[in-house]
Formats: C-alpha cells, sequence, structure tokens
C-alpha cells in the first residue's frame, strides 16, 4: 500500500485540528487548498517555530486575520506536520 501523499497528511491534520471551525464531518477535503500551501512553503522551515509561523501565515492569506485567528492557535498542528516532515525525510513512512 502506497503511502499518503504529504498533502494528504497535512490536509487530515488540519481537518483534524480544524482551526477555522470547517471541518463538518462530512467534508474532509476542506483543508486542502491550505495543505498544499503549506506543503509547498514547507522547504522554507527550519523548526517547529516556522511551521507555526507558515501554518498561521497561508490561513491569514485564504482567509482573513479574524478567522484565521491567534498564532498560537497553529502550535499543534506545526508540531504534527514537523514529526509528519522529519518522519518523510530519515525514510520512514
Amino acid at each position: 500500500m502506497r503511502a499518503p501523499s504529504l498533502i494528504a497528511e497535512v490536509e487530515a491534520l488540519l481537518y483534524r485540528h480544524d482551526p477555522v471551525g470547517i471541518g463538518f464531518g462530512d467534508n474532509p477535503d476542506e483543508y486542502r487548498p491550505e495543505a498544499g500551501s503549506i506543503v509547498a512553503r514547507r522547504p522554507r522551515a527550519r523548526s517547529v517555530d516556522d511551521v507555526v509561523t507558515l501554518a498561521h501565515g497561508e490561513f491569514v492569506r485564504w482567509f482573513d486575520e479574524d478567522t484565521a485567528g491567534p498564532v498560537d492557535r497553529y502550535e499543534d498542528i506545526a508540531r504534527d506536520a514537523w514529526a509528519i516532515w522529519l518522519a518523510r525525510s530519515s525514510g520512514a513512512s
């Protein structure tokens, strides 16, 4: 079985954390555009803190600052995304 794409993994974690409250249980692809943007900018990230900034910035870009909410809302998302990226870079899937 093939490992899910990185975008699909980030999309799933965004849906699980649901930072802007649009995951209603029947729309698991709701965060696909944001996941794609985050993954595209992944090479710029050198730490979890970078991913927090990156993820928050993408949600501000896709929505607006009020909808995106505070930066700390993205801390758990960033930790999970960073763990996925580290696992993939070490050859684990």
